[in-house]
C-alpha cells in the first residue's frame, strides 16, 4: 500500500517523521541511531529530505577565489533505500525543483523506480543561499506544480523528450507541502491555497504542512482548504523546540509565529534544557489535541530533536 493510500484509509492517527541525510563526509551510523530510537513507535513512513547543490567560492590563494559547487547533504535516494531495507518501513524521499534540472529529476525517478521506492514528497525547495529570490535551473521549474506534472507524465510512460517507455508496475504516488501560515512568497493565504489546489489537481494525493505551534492555525487552514475543494488528507507537521536560538531562528527561517503563551514561556527559559522540556510539553499538548481530532498522521521534524520526539511519542501514542 502506498503512503497516500494508507493516509486515505481508516486507521488510528499514525506516527511519522522526517530525517536529514548526514553532512558530506559523516557516517550514516548517527542517522541509524536516531531512527532506531523512534522505531519503537512503528512509524507508518519516514521522509528523507533533499538538498540543493549550491555555488560557493573558495579562496585558493590570497585574493583569488575559485567557483565550485557543493551539495552538503547528498545521498537522499541511497538513504531511502537503506532505511527501507534495514527497517522494512515505507520511505518517502523528497524531490525538489531547486538546484535540479528536469533531466536530473528524471534520472532520480528512474533510480527510485528501479529500487521499488514509489512514494515521494514533491517540493519546489529553497532558493540558493546567495540569491535574494528563487531562481530555477536553466530549463528548470519555478513551481512544484511543474514537477508534479513531470511525475505524472513519467507514471504515464513518457520521458521528457517524448519517448515512450515501459513504466514501472507501481506508479509513483506523492504528497506536497502546505503552509498554515502561508508560504513566505505568497501575497495572501487565499492565493497560497489556490496554488496548493493546483498541485492537488496536478496529481498530488496528500499534503504535509510546514511546522506550526498553534493548532488553531492548522484547523483553520484545513477548513479553508476544504472550502475550495481540497479533499485529500492534510497531515500536520510538528517540531519540538530544543534551543534558545529558536526564539529568533524559527520565525525568521520558516516565517511562522509562536503563540503568545508559548513565547512568554520560552522567554523565561534560562538554558537549552529548559527549552527542551518546554518543547516536549507544548508539542505533547499539540499532538494530543490533533490525535483527538482524528488526523490521519502526525509528522515530526526530527532534526536535532529525536530525543524530544521519543518522549512526545511516549506521551501520545
Amino acid at each position: 500500500m502506498s503512503v497516500a493510500s494508507f493516509l486515505q484509509s481508516q486507521h488510528d492517527t499514525a506516527f511519522s517523521f522526517e530525517v536529514l541525510p548526514p553532512l558530506r563526509g559523516n557516517s550514516i551510523e548517527s542517522l541509524f541511531n536516531s531512527v532506531e530510537r523512534l522505531m519503537q513507535f512503528s512509524p507508518a513512513y519516514i521522509n528523507i529530505t533533499t538538498h540543493r547543490t549550491d555555488v560557493i567560492y573558495k579562496e585558493v590563494s590570497p585574493g583569488v577565489f575559485q567557483r565550485t559547487t557543493e551539495r552538503k547533504r547528498p545521498g537522499t535516494v541511497a538513504i531511502a533505500a537503506a532505511l527501507k531495507s534495514r527497517y522494512g518501513v515505507a520511505t518517502v524521499p523528497h524531490i525538489i525543483c531547486s538546484g535540479f534540472s528536469p533531466a536530473e529529476l528524471e534520472n532520480e525517478l528512474i533510480d527510485l523506480s528501479y529500487l521499488g521506492i514509489t512514494d515521494l514528497l514533491v517540493l519546489r525547495g529553497d532558493k540558493a543561499k546567495a540569491d535574494n529570490r528563487f531562481i530555477a535551473e536553466q530549463g528548470g521549474y519555478n513551481h512544484a506544480v511543474e514537477l508534479c506534472e513531470q511525475v505524472v507524465r513519467f507514471n504515464d510512460g513518457q520521458l521528457l523528450d517524448g519517448t515512450p517507455f515501459s513504466s514501472a508496475a507501481s506508479p509513483f504516488s506523492f504528497g506536497v507541502a502546505g503552509y498554515p501560515e502561508k508560504h513566505e512568497e505568497a501575497m495572501n493565504i487565499d492565493m497560497d491555497i489556490e496554488h496548493l489546489k493546483a498541485k492537488i489537481d496536478a496529481g498530488a494525493q496528500y499534503v504535509v504542512t510546514q511546522m506550526f505551534f498553534d493548532n488553531a492555525k492548522y484547523f483553520d487552514f484545513v477548513a479553508r482548504c476544504r472550502k475550495v475543494g481540497i479533499d485529500v488528507p492534510i497531515i500536520p507537521g510538528l517540531k519540538p523546540l530544543t534551543s534558545l536560538t529558536q526564539q529568533a531562528l524559527l520565525p525568521k527561517t520558516f516565517h511562522i509565529d509562536l503563540p503568545m503563551e508559548l513565547a512568554e514561556q520560552l522567554c523565561r527559559c534560562k538554558d537549552n534544557e529548559q527549552v527542551k522540556a518546554l518543547g516536549v510539553e507544548w508539542a505533547t499538548m499539540q499532538a494530543r489535541e490533533l490525535r483527538a481530532a482524528g488526523v490521519p498522521s502526525i509528522h515530526f521534524y526530527s532534526m536535532n530533536a529525536s530525543a524530544s520526539i521519543e518522549q512526545i511519542a511516549k506521551n501520545v501514542y
